[in-house]
């Protein structure tokens, strides 16, 4: 690991100074790229304008025609917490804007696979429904979508994922990766872009006359479900995104948010007056995306779904027992995925560019997450692949990628694909996390393939785990109230949460829970705790520490402590 400090340009500081911004969100702000304080203005009023987004008329037009036609519109939405808030979004948000016949289906993992396939336009058919809306999913689906078509359906895609080099011959395509769409935030999540069709369909609305802009009906109240489909999609912060979490934020903050996410708050032990992106992203969200990957993501919509206190409390706690569950079958995969990893080069040598890992008893639901904790501990783009356990797809094997900077595994996927065909059967994504599928006499080939563009595109400084910092920490900062301050800025991918380095003396340490190291430090000269989690191995008593700030309370008593990310002697 290297640990390297972010540029921090001075004059973006003393710009954001001189505007009032607080010195130490100053210099985190200017290192993240913000040179103006109109940058961190979060107000709705500066969210992108829908008229940037290609197709937004057009599918406006469409569901307005719908609702006055009073036709039955289906949303086929994706099994992780995207895909279920979007879900959610889009059927709260229809049916405040006049629609009075809203249904959804959710694809089953295992059985159906992923997206929009013939069968599920079948069973939106079969449901009665007129209009067939897919959420965070479709642009990959030319099957479905032409079957849905030749049933007669209208066919409106919204989507985030980067598209092929054809497109689905849908009604109407809202994604802002389709060619020739002027929207700038290009990562938004499927989330932000159904709460975008809405935006654009109330304004429809509105201009055929149906309500005015004092009687319309607020849309704001969907903004905690986009905040949490944002954050736990690990799409990119950008300033479009930040500013959807952060209005998502203060709702919920304030608890003006539905009822299944208040209990999904006290389900997880999380306090939401105090809610941060780290809630949304490690708590909120893997119990929603826990219910797609072992049981039936109807739970999880169901959960956002509904206003009785009482309902979304059961189900939440349903949901927080699943996602025990996960842990489990996880903690159980990822053990024997990393000894198959590490058993793919001997001790001291470097680990291949790219790890494919298979064992026959994978569970198929939880293989992201796994592949997510290889490419953490390795450093490399990594694989995971469980045998299919859809009836008549026994010979398939359901692969999950997750990758580095520097590896687009989508383009990866895409040129694998090309060197060997019939390899892939099917595959999608994006640069950091995709899927695939594919025969189980492909295994061998498909790794090579995986391998062979990895060690093209790869080099030694892209392979060597960088750990950016925002460098020392003014001892003056080490305090309780500006760690609540900067918890409570919208911090995610593409906007590091704030980590400090530089040298500590390591006064003592020891193991707590068997696999955590208890750290007394020296910081500066002064004394602080700090806490290194799911590490074991004794630190020098001189090294330079890369660290988050942390509040810990004891006896009532609340102290900075340092949450340990890396070390470098």
């Amino acid at each position: 690991m290297k640990i390297v400090p972010r540029d921090i340009p001075p004059r973006s500081v003393w710009v954001l100074e001189q505007a009032g911004v607080h010195p130490l969100l100053a210099r985190l702000y200017a290192a993240r790229g913000i040179t103006g304080t109109e940058e961190l203005d979060d107000a709705l009023a500066k969210l992108l304008p829908p008229s940037t987004m290609l197709g937004l008329p057009e599918a406006a037009a469409l569901l307005a025609d719908a609702i006055t036609q009073n036709k039955r519109l289906c949303i086929v939405a994706d099994y992780d917490c995207d895909g279920a808030t979007a879900c959610a979004v889009a059927l709260r948000g229809l049916k405040a804007l006049g629609a009075q016949h809203v249904s959804y289906i959710v694809p089953d993992r295992i059985v159906d696979g992923y997206g929009l396939t013939p069968p599920i336009a079948q069973r939106v058919k079969d449901s009665g429904a007129d209009v067939l809306i897919t959420v965070d999913n479709g642009i990959a689906s030319m099957d479905g979508v032409a079957h849905a078509r030749a049933l007669g359906l209208q066919v409106l895609v919204t989507d985030h994922h980067l598209p092929a080099t054809e497109l689905p011959f849908a009604d109407v395509i809202v994604n802002p990766n389709q060619p020739g769409c002027g929207f700038v935030s290009k990562s938004i999540a499927g989330v932000g872009v159904m709460f975008y069709v809405l935006m654009a369909l109330r304004s429809e609305l509105r201009a055929r006359g149906v309500f005015d802009a004092a009687a319309q009906p607020k849309l704001d109240g969907l903004l905690p479900l986009v905040a949490l489909g944002t954050v736990a999609d690990v799409v990119k912060l950008d300033a479009n995104n930040r500013r959807l979490v952060a209005q998502g934020l203060k709702r919920v903050r304030a608890l003006a948010m539905p009822a299944g996410l208040a209990s999904l708050f006290v389900a997880s032990g999380r306090s939401a007056p105090v809610a941060t992106t780290f809630d949304f992203g490690f708590a909120l969200g893997p119990r929603i995306n826990a219910a797609g990957r072992l049981s039936d993501m109807t739970l999880g919509i169901e959960c956002l779904l509904t206003d009785d206190p009482a309902r979304a409390d059961e189900l939440a706690r349903t949901l927080d027992g699943i996602n025990r569950e996960r842990r489990v079958i996880e903690g159980d995969m990822r053990e024997q995925a990393m000894m198959i990893a590490e058993s793919l080069f001997e001790e001291g040598d470097e680990a291949p560019p790219a790890i494919c890992v298979f064992d026959p008893d994978f569970h198929e639901g939880v293989v992201g997450i796994v592949a997510s904790r290889i490419k953490d501990k390795l450093h490399r783009p990594a694989f995971v692949f469980a045998a299919s356990a859809a009836p008549g797809k026994e010979h398939e094997l359901k692969g999950s990628g997750r990758s580095i900077p520097g590896f687009h595994l989508r383009d990866a996927l895409d040129l694998v694909a090309k060197r060997h065909p019939g390899v892939l059967l099917r595959f999608g994504g994006h640069a950091m996390a995709a899927g695939c599928t594919i025969h189980e006499d492909g295994l061998d080939a498909f790794e090579q393939g995986l391998i062979q563009v990895a060690q093209e595109w790869l080099d030694a400084a892209t392979l060597t785990r960088r750990l950016e910092t925002d460098g020392p920490l003014a001892p003056e900062y080490r305090r309780v109230d500006l760690v609540d301050t900067l918890h409570k800025e919208v911090w995610g991918q593409g906007f590091a949460a704030p980590t400090f380095s530089e040298e500590v003396e390591v006064v003592s340490q020891r193991l707590v829970g068997e696999k955590h190291l208890a750290l007394k430090l020296k910081h500066q000269g002064q004394p602080v705790d700090g806490i290194w989690f799911g590490h074991t191995d004794p630190l020098p008593a001189k090294v330079t520490l890369a660290f988050r700030l942390d509040a810990d309370e004891w006896n009532g008593v609340r102290r900075v402590r340092f949450l340990v990310e890396g070390a470098q002697a």
